[in-house]
Parts: C-alpha cells; sequence; structure tokens
C-alpha cells in the first residue's frame, strides 16, 4: 500500500462508500489460525522503517526489502546485519537522502520509494515498484538501479507504482499504479473519494514495452502471478477483494473477482502449495460493531488456496499491522510499512 495505517473513521467511510463493489465470496471452511505475536523478529537499521515489500533471490538468500529513505536492503544473516544492495540514482546526488534525516513525504518523493520488489532467477535482475520514480531494475551484485518506464507506451505517466512480481518462464513484469489521480502519499483520499483510476501493467522483458491491460480500477496494490502462469492476481486495497487476470485460454484478457477478503489488502504473494498470501493493513470494521462485540483477535494476513477460498489466517496484536506476507521454504517473513522490524515465523 505504502500509506499510513487506516484510522477507524477513515476505515468505517470506506466501508460505506466502496459497498458498491461488494461481492459475494465462497465460505470457507475449516480455516487455519496462525498467532504472529510469537515471531522472531529482525530490526531494521536505526533511522528507517518501512519493509513494505519482501524478496528472495534465485539462491534463496535475503530477505531483501525495500526501506522508508529509498534503499533496498539486504539481509545476510545475524552475522553480517543489513547491507545496503540498490538504490535510485537521486540516493547518490541528494544529500537529504543520505543525511540520516526521518524520512517523509517531501524526502521520499526525491530519494525513491520501492513499494514492490521481485527476482527474475533465470537473470538475477531484481524488479522495484518505485512509487514516484517508476518501474526500476538492478543487475545482480546490486547497485544503482535503472529506471525503465515512468508512463505507459500511451504516453500516459505513472503516479502512484505499487505492486509488483515477475513471470518466472517469460521475464515479463507485471505491476500496478494505484491511481492516476493521487501519489503516495494522499492515499487515504483514493479510498475515501472511491478513487477508480489505477492500471494494471506489464512490462515486457524483451521489447520493453508497457502495456496497460486493465484501466479504471479502484486501488489495485499487490501483485502475484499464479503458479502455472495462467493468471495474475491482483489485491485492491478498496474494496477489499482480490481479483485475477486471464493470460492464457479462452477467456484470456477477462477480470474477475477471485475473492472478499476480510480487511484491506497490501501486497499478494505466492505460497508454497498453489494458493496465496494476502497481507491486510488492517481487519474490516463492522458498521454495528462495539467493544463488546468486537472481534479478539486481530487479523493482519489470510492465505487462499487456487480457488480463492480462505484457509489460513495470521493474526497479531492491535496495532501491528502487514504489508507483505512472503513465505520461504516453509518459514513466514512479515513485512510492514510502519513497523521498524521484519519478523519471522518459523
Amino acid at each position: 500500500m505504502g500509506g499510513r495505517r487506516l484510522n477507524l473513521t477513515t476505515s468505517l467511510l470506506a466501508d460505506v462508500v466502496l459497498a458498491l463493489f461488494a461481492s459475494p465470496c465462497a465460505a470457507a471452511a475449516q480455516v487455519k489460525t496462525t498467532d504472529m505475536r510469537w515471531s522472531f523478529r529482525v530490526p531494521l537499521p536505526s533511522g528507517v522503517s518501512g519493509a513494505e515489500s519482501l524478496a528472495f533471490d534465485g539462491k534463496g538468500e535475503g530477505p531483501y526489502a525495500g526501506v522508508s529513505d529509498g534503499r533496498v536492503l539486504k539481509w545476510g544473516g545475524s552475522t553480517v546485519g543489513w547491507t545496503t544492495y540498490a538504490h535510485s540514482a537521486n540516493y547518490r546526488k541528494i544529500p537529504l537522502c543520505t543525511a540520516g534525516v526521518v524520512p517523509s513525504a517531501e524526502t521520499e518523493s526525491m530519494c525513491g520509494c520501492p513499494l514492490g520488489l521481485q527476482f527474475h532467477f533465470k537473470t538475477g535482475d531484481l524488479y522495484i515498484a518505485d512509487a514516484y520514480l517508476g518501474l526500476m531494475r538492478v543487475g545482480p551484485g546490486g547497485g544503482e538501479a535503472e529506471v525503465l518506464a515512468t508512463g505507459s507506451d500511451d504516453g500516459v505517466p505513472f503516479n502512484f507504482v505499487n505492486g509488483l512480481d515477475v513471470d518466472q518462464a517469460t521475464g515479463d513484469v507485471y505491476f500496478t499504479d494505484s491511481s492516476a489521480t493521487y501519489p503516495r502519499r494522499f492515499n487515504t483520499e483514493i479510498m475515501m473519494n472511491a478513487d477508480a483510476t489505477g492500471w494494471l501493467l506489464r512490462y515486457d522483458a524483451r521489447t520493453g514495452a508497457v502495456t496497460v491491460l486493465r484501466s479504471g480500477l479502484p486501488y489495485p496494490n499487490g501483485v502475484a502471478v499464479s503458479r502455472d502462469g495462467a493468471q495474475v492476481v491482483v489485491a485492491h486495497t478498496v474494496p477489499c477483494q482480490a481479483f485475477r487476470y486471464l493470460l492464457r485460454g479462452a477467456r484470456a484478457g477477462q477480470y474477475e473477482l477471485l475473492a472478499d477478503l476480510p480487511g484491506y489488502p497490501d501486497n499478494v504473494r505466492r505460497d508454497g502449495k498453489g494458493g496465496y498470501w494476502v497481507a491486510l493493513n488492517q481487519e474490516k470494521q463492522r458498521l454495528d460493531a462495539t467493544p463488546e462485540t468486537a472481534p479478539v483477535k486481530h487479523l493482519v494476513g489470510v492465505r487462499l488456496d487456487a480457488r480463492g477460498v480462505e484457509v489460513e489466517e495470521l493474526t497479531a496484536d492491535k496495532g501491528v499491522t502487514l504489508s507483505d506476507v512472503a513465505e520461504r521454504r516453509g518459514k513466514l517473513w512479515l513485512g510492514s510499512v510502519e513497523l521498524e522490524y521484519i519478523g519471522l515465523v518459523a
């Protein structure tokens, strides 16, 4: 999402305003619950936060995390700690970016704000969705990232580049621009005004062409290519839903509902079973909720099977929000745009 945690008023109003988008969802049965309160915490370097997106390279090293000062960091284990892996050209050129000041909306628009990360394992390239700088790429070994695109081939500039995933078979990159109207720092306005000007796009790794696959979308955020490469799943922060864009077959090009979600989603990732993990920035609020009827558990993520049915949920203490749930070798790595650490559930 790349935004601050929603307050209660914003959440309630968004539920009401965007009820138009609601659709029935298949009921989940025997949902497993995992409590992340007992997860191990990996602190980020002093002065940064916002591990919005996590990624692992083809060797299984990482996680790599985009943080609030515009860099992409690499975790090398407890002995090595965090090191800088990638950064924008501006990060080295603008003194404010390396001055150690608390990042703000002003600095992030200059220094970069990496919200989506994913490697193409075959080439070793890391693709970066930067909210302000556009679609970027850095080669094996890291360094200064190059800007691949700042707008579509139709000449429309990006405004809020957000989620990203790579088709490992083709190398093509699927990503979202959350709004043609509002930049990242006005993400609340996207929800409150029911803005539906977002895009789902594809970057052709062979030709460099950027194609708009779907436009007029309400707050498209995280992206995940299915394991078989037949579809792209897109999380819509509002109206709390996940859709799929079909890439193959007679229905290729169709955009259809995959799941209604119990909260406001951020990133969506493939799990190890053919389904998807969806991180929730905040769970939905019932309009009739009172302190007595409010749920005891606080949802921060859900696992969907390939059909979109919820099969597992993550819970946490109140005040904890998630932006990413990345599964790696049976372990869950947890990123948050707000926290100063990433979590690990073994």
